[in-house]
């Protein structure tokens, strides 16, 4: 549903708006899709532009990411501000994803503001999604972060990790970041062997999902258990263990592509 082919139009009339205040995504809880806004909620509220980015069109409209003043008020009877994760498993993925890139674009210009290699003042540049600097003509382009996250099979069983930066019990796949120089199978390796101390075997790709928290980019893979015990690091891992499809802890919801994985692999134990 959203078409990146489409140019920025020369007007702002009937546009789309994911709206953003202090960095929180503002939704109107009347609506199916609370974090899509219409040029007439802007105007109707007064709320004035700090930072605009056009995403793209959204079922054939223009769609901006907009930043509004601080000062700007919100009417609480209508809007709640708040986090992207409010908005997991409410609305489709298609509606999910577009609020990740508008939440991305914006934090990507108020964090490129200066040029790191001279230090001169950035500019949105003309015809491309870039920061340009005018003195020495640096482009920096939006960051992704690469990861892996992984499901560990050992026939039917799964190992669930507990994060120990978890604010609630909550049992996931093992993720972590691609470092420089590394493949996504190098860094699945080494993630499971410094995380849980277990060594895999074959590596089969599942499927990737934006993760704009901030800005990931989520490869899925599933690996066989080769040889190992589990041993927790106690740094990033606080427990994980063994689980079959018939005991599963409190898993991530299928919103994620870590609930994917794990649903993924359940229904195919009950499909034999």
């Amino acid at each position: 549903m959203l078409d990146l082919d489409q140019p920025a139009p020369d007007h702002r009339q009937d546009a789309l708006h994911i709206v953003f205040q202090r960095g929180k995504l503002v939704m109107d809880m009347r609506s199916r899709e609370p974090c899509i806004l219409s040029d007439t909620d802007l105007a109707q509220n007064r709320w004035e532009v700090a930072r605009e980015h056009y995403i793209g069109h959204w079922s054939g409209q223009a769609c901006f990411a907009v930043e509004i003043q601080d000062i700007c008020d919100i009417d609480a009877m209508r809007y709640q501000a708040g986090s992207l994760y409010q908005l997991l498993g409410r609305v489709e993925d298609g509606v999910f994803a577009l609020a990740g890139r508008a939440a991305q674009l914006l934090d990507w210009q108020r964090d490129h503001r200066f040029c790191g290699r001279c230090g001169g003042q950035m500019q949105v540049a003309d015809g491309e999604r870039a920061m340009a600097c005018g003195p020495c003509k640096t482009l920096l382009y939006p960051r992704i972060s690469p990861c892996v996250i992984m499901l560990i099979t050992r026939g039917d069983e799964m190992l669930l990790a507990r994060n120990a930066r978890f604010p609630r019990p909550m049992y996931s796949s093992l993720a972590g970041f691609i470092e420089a120089g590394e493949s996504a199978e190098d860094t699945l390796r080494r993630e499971v062997r410094e995380e849980v101390g277990v060594e895999v075997g074959e590596i089969e790709y599942f499927g990737s999902q934006s993760w704009p928290f901030p800005n990931q980019l989520m490869l899925g893979y599933f690996a066989e258990y080769a040889s190992g015990e589990i041993t927790p690091d106690h740094d990033e891992i606080a427990e994980a263990n063994w689980y079959h499809p018939d005991d599963l802890p409190p898993v991530p919801p299928p919103s994620s592509i870590a609930g994917q994985l794990i649903q993924y692999h359940c229904r195919r134990i009950q499909s034999r």
